[in-house]
């Protein structure tokens, strides 16, 4: 969600190769993002009364949205927007998480949500930054039925979340190293062919490297934003 979609729009089409389609209507002024014609992602218009940060929002996948609202609140979290139907697509609900790190729930009916991964330009993680993972992590795997999967290490807190035995997102508890301007939230990985590569264009375009490249066990990533301050992640898997 951003102030400026059609400038945003031009920037993601330049960084990623994106094409973007309009609708659903009923979520506003919306775009879906594809590549090659499948659907990688959205960008809608913030309402200029709404003081929210300009973020990458990920969807966890729910059978009934009403029932995960529910289960939300009684879990510590609250719920922002919704539940509300996005025409035939399907019916979402935006809420945060104990610890405020904001996300959303879809109830998919024609619109299944990110149909093609592995191949650049399209998302790869989805990691919550936050100041410990245990408490929060509770809270996903109640609300969602998510499987804990903590890696065992006496300096790293980080838990990776599991589906069906599938790894889908990971809590990085990083205490202090916590953005005091942010606080705990989420950050979407993109793919990337050449992540130094990939981070000059992105300064180019008007965007901002947060943290240099660096090797890492997934691959070489980079932290970045775009021009109106989104943060995420380009990511180089090795291999």
């Amino acid at each position: 969600m951003v102030h400026g979609p059609a400038a945003t729009q031009e920037f993601y089409r330049a960084l990623f190769g994106w094409e973007f389609r309009p609708g659903p209507q009923q979520l506003g002024p919306y775009v879906r993002a594809l590549l090659d014609g499948q659907e990688v992602a959205g960008i809608g218009q913030l309402p200029p009364d709404r003081h929210l940060p300009i973020a990458w929002t990920p969807y966890f996948a729910s059978r009934d949205v009403n029932r995960t609202a529910d289960t939300v609140r009684l879990c510590g979290g609250t719920v922002g927007v919704g539940p509300l139907d996005a025409g035939e697509a399907g019916r979402l609900v935006i809420c945060s998480d104990p610890s405020g790190a904001v996300f959303g729930v879809w109830q998919a009916a024609a619109h299944l949500g990110t149909a093609v991964t592995g191949v650049p330009g399209t998302p790869a993680w989805n990691e919550l930054l936050t100041f410990e993972s245990a408490s929060v992590a509770k809270f996903y795997e109640t609300v969602f039925g998510l499987v804990q999967e903590p890696v065992v290490s006496a300096d790293f807190d980080y838990v990776t979340l599991a589906a069906d035995g599938r790894p889908v997102a990971a809590i990085h508890g990083v205490g202090n190293a916590l953005p005091r301007d942010r606080g705990p939230h989420w950050l979407t990985y993109f793919e990337v062919a050449d992540a130094d590569e990939s981070a000059e264009r992105l300064v180019d375009l008007g965007g901002h490297v947060l943290t240099p490249a660096r090797d890492t066990a997934h691959g070489r990533v980079v932290m970045v934003a775009d021009p109106e301050g989104a943060r995420f992640a380009l990511v180089q898997s090795g291999g």
